[in-house]
């Protein structure tokens, strides 16, 4: 294991919340995904949230603008990725304590379960960033090499090998080059 579990859970919440912003790249017509309260909640079961979740308008609000800050751990180099962690744990007064809860195991919380859910995702994602830092590998926080697709991607592969998001991008890829070589013999 590269990371610890609860870091692989953080990188990876953080890398869905991320790509549900609509596409940026030409021909990636990914639509906004995150919308409405009801794909907040989504969100917030299929990445195993716990704590407080006002499941309003406001915090839908705040965790959609808390997107494109996320997204700078995945486009910035070390020193303005460190800058952002810094800044999103300053801001969210964070203090780490070790917690057992959910079997997961003891890991790392730093902000109570009723801090407001934008704030514990950024704290989360902070938190986990740190270790990716730590440890020398921001390389595993890359963008979908995909011509057409700007999605996030945590490659948490031994080999470093991880190379498209998990939105079939990587089934189109291999597809096309296959097709390319089947055509260069015919």
């Amino acid at each position: 294991m590269l990371f610890t579990h609860d870091t692989d859970l953080a990188l990876t919440a953080a890398a869905a919340l991320v790509n549900t912003m609509p596409g940026s790249v030409p021909g990636d017509d990914a639509p906004d995904r995150l919308t409405t309260v009801a794909e907040l909640e989504d969100l917030y079961r299929d990445q195993g949230w716990t704590g407080r979740f006002d499941r309003d308008a406001a915090e839908l609000e705040a965790v959609r603008a808390l997107r494109p800050r996320l997204r700078g751990f995945w486009e910035h180099d070390e020193a303005a990725v460190v800058g952002l962690v810094n800044e999103l744990l300053t801001e969210a007064r964070a203090l780490p304590q070790l917690v057992d809860h959910d079997g997961i195991g003891w890991h790392v919380h730093a902000t109570p379960a009723g801090a407001p859910l934008p704030r514990r995702m950024a704290v989360e994602a902070a938190i986990a960033v740190v270790d990716v830092v730590r440890t020398g590998e921001l390389a595993r926080l890359r963008v979908c090499e995909a011509a057409d697709c700007d999605d996030v991607v945590v490659d948490l592969s031994r080999n470093r090998s991880r190379r498209f998001c998990e939105g079939g991008c990587a089934a189109r890829a291999h597809t096309a080059a296959y097709r390319a070589r089947r055509a260069a013999h015919a």
